[in-house]
Order: C-alpha cells, then sequence, then structure tokens
C-alpha cells in the first residue's frame, strides 16, 4: 500500500508517520514539500499535480489552517487550505480510486447544550475556522470520493506547543492563574488519532469492499472536562511528580468564557459522541485523563 501524508510535522501528522509506517510505503510530505513533490495546502495546482504523480491508494491529510483567532481576519486563507484544499484531495482521490482521510473539529457545531454531538447532528460553526473546516467536509462529500472524516477535538501531543505545557508553565512564572471553567470536551492525544487512524486504514484496505465504511466519525478520548478541570489535573499531576509550582491545582481560578475575550468564538459544548467509530471499527476509546498522564510522564 502506498500512502500520501500531508502535514507530517503537525502534531497528528508527526505521530501518523510512526503509526502508518507498518502498513506500507509511506511518502510524507510537510509544507515545504520536495524537489518534484507539494506539500503545500495553499497550491492547489501543484497539490493536484503531486497527487497524480504519487499515485496513491490512500491520501491521509493531516494538514490545516488551524490558527482559530488568525482566521477571523484571514478567512480567504483558511477556506483556501481547509475548505478548497481538501476538496482538491477528495476529487484526485476519487479519480484514482484511492481513499482519503481528513480531520475535521468539533468547531463545526454551534456548541449548545450539554448532549454529546453525534454525526448527524445540525451544523452551525461560530467561527471562520469552524467555516472552512465545515465546508472542507461538504467539498469531499461532493466529490464522491471513498472518504473517511475524523472530526476530533482539543488536540495535544508531547511534540508542539499545547494547554498541558501552557499551564505548567505559566504555574512556574505566576502568582495567580485563571482558566475557562464553562467550556466542556475531552482532551485527545495526538498519539491516539494516529493509532485509530492506522486501525481504520488496515480494515478499509483489507477488506474486499469497504465502501460502506466510508463517512463521517468523531474521534475523541473518553469522558468530559473543561479546561479548568484539565489544567488542574495537569498541575496536580506535575505536583506529584515534585515539579516546583506557584500556583497549585487548588489555588487555578474558574473564569466564564465572557471573562477571556478572544476574536474567534469558542463553542461551550465540544463533547463528541465516539460510539459510531467505537462499533464500526471495533475500538474502544481510553479515558481522556490517560493519555494526558502518559503526555505529561513523556515531556517531564
Amino acid at each position: 500500500m502506498k500512502i500520501l501524508l500531508l502535514g507530517k510535522n503537525g502534531q497528528v501528522g508527526w505521530e501518523l508517520q510512526r503509526a502508518l509506517a507498518p502498513l506500507g510505503e509511506v511518502i510524507a510530505l510537510d509544507r515545504q514539500g520536495t524537489d518534484d513533490l507539494c506539500g503545500d495546502l495553499a497550491d492547489l495546482a501543484g497539490l493536484a499535480a503531486t497527487v497524480r504523480k504519487v499515485a496513491p491508494d490512500v491520501i491521509v491529510n493531516a494538514a490545516a489552517y488551524t490558527a482559530v483567532d488568525k482566521a477571523e481576519s484571514e478567512q480567504a486563507l483558511a477556506a483556501l487550505i481547509n475548505a478548497e484544499a481538501p476538496g482538491i484531495l477528495a476529487r484526485e482521490a476519487a479519480a484514482l480510486g484511492a481513499w482519503l482521510i481528513h480531520y475535521s473539529t468539533d468547531y463545526v457545531f454551534d456548541g449548545s447544550g450539554q448532549a454529546r454531538w453525534q454525526e448527524d447532528a445540525a451544523t452551525g460553526p461560530l467561527s471562520v475556522y469552524g467555516r472552512s473546516k465545515l465546508e472542507g467536509e461538504q467539498a469531499i462529500a461532493a466529490s464522491g470520493a471513498l472518504a473517511v472524516v475524523l472530526r476530533t477535538s482539543w488536540v495535544y501531543a508531547a511534540r508542539g506547543h499545547n494547554f498541558a505545557k501552557t499551564m505548567l508553565r505559566l504555574a512556574r512564572e505566576r502568582d495567580a492563574l485563571n482558566v475557562v471553567a464553562d467550556q466542556f470536551g475531552a482532551p485527545t492525544g495526538a498519539e491516539l488519532i494516529a493509532d485509530v487512524t492506522a486501525h481504520i486504514l488496515r480494515q478499509i484496505t483489507c477488506q474486499q469492499d469497504a465502501r460502506h465504511l466510508a463517512g463521517t466519525y468523531h474521534l475523541s478520548a473518553a469522558g468530559e472536562t473543561s479546561w479548568h478541570g484539565f489544567a488542574q489535573f495537569v498541575l496536580a499531576h506535575a505536583s506529584r511528580q515534585g515539579v516546583a509550582l506557584k500556583v497549585s491545582a487548588e489555588q487555578v481560578g474558574a473564569i466564564s468564557t465572557e471573562a477571556y475575550p478572544v476574536p474567534a468564538p469558542r463553542p461551550r459544548n465540544s463533547r463528541l459522541a465516539s460510539g459510531k467509530l467505537e462499533s464500526t471499527f471495533t475500538l474502544k476509546m481510553p479515558p481522556w485523563q490517560q493519555g494526558v498522564q502518559r503526555m505529561l510522564d513523556e515531556i517531564q
């Protein structure tokens, strides 16, 4: 099997390089690409030419415009990368008869209520970023390609910047720390996302006719917390490991969304129901605490 991986140096892309390696030949590209292959999602013609040249069995698109707040002032660029480029990848995949694996987000929903979002729930993005990701999903669906779209949320990894690392830094530097307590979701590790992707790929490529497996799925760790609860978990774990902190877990202040204004509105309810994914691919999502603790042990 030949796999074309885009976004190889992102949090999920980095883990995908590891997880996909046993499945076949992986041609992994970042934005810079190579002398003859384009990995830049802003270059639609180059992207299409690359897919044709590589002629992969599977395209895994882990590249995206993810600067949520910046997207409010860079709408055209966000749409180009998150909506138009996935549409190009899907059309090229359809022409080749290849599968496409694409990642989307809880930001396609309006964040209302408290129930976990099902895949067929009505969408209603609040931000430019969310709209661009939804348009990407729609472009893939319109292409007729064999595609698996994985919506996920609150992604973190040991590599690169993430919320947990920021909380550890701030708790060392500041005398007080306040975190939003009325937004809820499940921190989901890039490592888990990559391993689930590999499991899915194995199933869709080993079955004689796996067309019925195409569709949209929610992929998030089990359980839920708020950003405030996430911060408390991180600091409590660090304290048990002997990390010197100025702010303890118990001292983290709980604030409302309104008390922390940002350019792009955040969904208050990012809870995703992963039952469809678990039943279709015979999986069980681990509790979010398990992955976060493993990541913290790795970075400390």
